[in-house]
């Protein structure tokens, strides 16, 4: 499993379009253990560049702050699962809370 986390000073970044990188995660389905980690630039932000770029990447799940409808709708196009409204934290601990079915979501705070 593949995930990606829109990061802003080390931590997820509330304004997903704003982000400065992306933490890309990937997680061993059986044992939910993070197997590797790398932190990518994104190429600059312009409605369907992200999900395209994730997309290219396997990424399958987006665990994100905020984002606008549209921004959802084009990453379910692109057969990327979103999750929205988590908390500002580090990336491997918001992994480690959805694996362990533990991550509390909340509201969507870039609900334009």
């Amino acid at each position: 499993m593949r995930i990606a986390i829109p990061i802003t000073n080390g931590k997820l970044s509330a304004h997903f379009g704003h982000c400065e990188q992306f933490a890309i995660i990937d997680v061993d389905d059986q044992t939910k253990q993070i197997t590797a980690q790398e932190m990518l630039t994104p190429p600059a932000h312009e409605p369907g560049v992200l999900p395209k770029w994730l997309g290219e990447m396997n990424v399958q799940i987006i665990i994100a702050g905020g984002m606008g409808q549209r921004a959802q709708q084009l990453f379910t196009q692109n057969q990327i699962q979103v999750l929205c409204g988590a908390p500002d934290t580090e990336p491997k601990e918001l992994v480690s809370q959805y694996m362990d079915k533990t991550l509390e979501l909340g509201q969507n705070i870039c609900d334009h």
